[in-house]
């Protein structure tokens, strides 16, 4: 699906430069000071409309947020959903995941999070997978000592092949589940895709791994 552009997105984002981050390369290494406090720091990468992140931050008020997203047609939406929950405890990075490294210090991380994923499926584009090696390393790289990756998705190839590439990296699987919703686990806070396709019957599949 094609998205519309949105010519206001670049006033709208300096606008709201409290939730967005205009520069963030600059805060590598300081985002305790961003945050004016020294909790931990979790990253949702592909935040969409931002009702993950949003309900993540309402439900854990001590756990720094920050949710990055590529595209300003949708991170526009992402800013209004944080905006109008009135939150304190959530930034967003109009920024891609190419090398998280410029971004984060080493250690800085605590928890990142995949949600639905875009699962590249013809295997030319297997480098873009955000579970790919080399994107494991970023993460390995970012995150604390016991540090977490929590990955969803509807996708079962891209979940088998997730399941194998953290394996092979050396990362311990925690948890594997193969229908998220029927664990009835009540903190899953939904985004909007997995409202979707749950709603249409496809079972959510959730993966928790420690970095090694």
């Amino acid at each position: 699906m094609r998205l519309r552009n949105k010519p206001w997105a670049d006033d709208y984002m300096n606008e709201n430069s409290h939730i967005v981050v205009a520069d963030p390369f600059s805060k590598k290494g300081k985002w305790v000071s961003e945050f004016e406090n020294e909790n931990p720091v979790h990253i949702e990468i592909g935040t969409g409309k931002g009702q993950f992140i949003t309900g993540m931050s309402k439900q854990y008020p001590n756990i720094n947020f920050i949710g990055m997203e590529r595209v300003k047609s949708v991170i526009v939406g992402a800013i209004k959903t944080v905006k109008e929950a009135e939150i304190l405890n959530t930034r967003l990075l109009n920024e891609d995941a190419d090398d998280l490294r410029e971004l984060f210090e080493e250690s800085e991380v605590d928890q990142i999070y995949l949600n639905f994923s875009d699962p590249w499926p013809k295997a030319r584009h297997e480098k873009r997978r955000l579970t790919y090696k080399t994107f494991l390393e970023q993460y390995q790289s970012i995150l604390k000592s016991d540090g977490k990756v929590v990955m969803k998705t509807d996708n079962r190839q891209l979940f088998e092949y997730s399941l194998v590439s953290f394996s092979q990296s050396g990362w311990t699987l925690e948890e594997v589940s193969l229908n998220l919703h029927n664990l009835e686990d009540a903190t899953n806070v939904m985004t909007e895709y997995e409202e979707k396709f749950s709603e249409q019957g496809h079972p959510i599949y959730r993966c928790v791994v420690r970095v090694p």
